[in-house]
């Protein structure tokens, strides 16, 4: 595969740490996202599939300009889905559909979202707001950052506000939150959770504070059910050849312009390293990188 664009997922970052230690052998070529298009094939590959756009899934390695890998692996993407939207169709998008699929069920009206300034709780906002579902977000309160659309969230509470704990039950009100969805974990985490109804599920996705959610969570002694969701048991599973059915509502949603993601910065990947050392780093939106400069 001669690979066109791929981007910077916070998986990346956590992999390249060594956080997967037990699963990742260095030194490797990072890159979950990305997409790219078949340039040669192997026996058994239909000789069609030459010149065909897709998504190479199942391994890192999307930082570079050729990667090998099975063709199961591969998903087709749609030809009205533009290389810079398909490079990011991946973790995020899927992540926040399949969850939202799973847990946004009918009925459902009170749902929190952490992280609500993040690209996956932007999407989530979209696609519950899609259901009728109108969510509380909880952010940081980080100087130059806010939702997306503000129009698509309830309200919006502060961490770094005092009463910001007694402000998030007034807005969830006094049955708590039948779904939550944090990717946050630690001391906030854990304040969400007990805010998350008895028969309520708190859908556990991710560790941006670094932290674990305090043990409490997981007794399950009149509290929420805590519901762990991983997309790499998702995508992993079997050969591969279940991703373009899993992709199908994701593709459907970005022809409606849903789940689009902000392109920050367009880097060169000849210019990679030194922009990752550069101010220009921290800067908003994603990195898309042209892998053939």
């Amino acid at each position: 595969m001669r690979m066109l664009a791929a981007t910077v997922n916070p998986s990346d970052e956590v992999t390249v740490s060594g956080a997967y230690g037990s699963r990742t052998s260095f030194p490797m070529v990072p890159g979950f996202e990305g997409v790219g298009v078949i340039d040669a094939v192997g026996p058994g590959v239909p000789a069609g599939a030459l010149g065909r756009r897709v998504l190479p899934l199942g391994s890192a390695g999307n930082w570079q300009q050729f990667k090998r890998l099975g063709y199961s692996w591969c998903v087709p993407v749609p030809d009205d889905v533009p290389d810079e939207v398909a490079c990011f169709a991946y973790i995020n998008p899927l992540t926040a559909t399949m969850m939202v699929e799973r847990f946004g069920r009918p009925g459902v009206r009170r749902v929190v979202v952490t992280a609500a300034t993040s690209a996956i709780g932007r999407h989530l906002a979209e696609l519950l707001t899609d259901r009728g579902i109108t969510p509380v977000g909880v952010v940081r309160g980080t100087p130059g950052r806010a939702v997306a659309d503000p129009a698509q969230w309830r309200a919006v509470v502060a961490t770094n506000e005092s009463g910001w704990r007694e402000r998030l039950r007034e807005v969830v009100g006094p049955r708590g939150a039948e779904v939550t969805f944090d990717c946050v974990g630690g001391g906030v985490g854990g304040e969400v959770f007990a805010l998350t109804a008895g028969e309520g599920t708190f859908v556990h996705y991710g560790l941006l504070s670094g932290t674990p959610l305090p043990a409490q969570c997981f007794t399950g002694r009149g509290g929420a059910r805590v519901e762990l969701f991983r997309l790499r048991d998702s995508v992993q599973r079997g050969d591969g050849r279940h991703l373009p059915g899993m992709f199908a509502p994701v593709f459907e949603n970005l022809r409606r312009g849903l789940l689009h993601t902000s392109v920050g910065a367009r880097v060169g990947l000849s210019e990679l390293v030194d922009h990752f050392r550069s101010p220009a780093a921290a800067r908003t939106g994603k990195i898309l990188i042209d892998l053939q400069t």
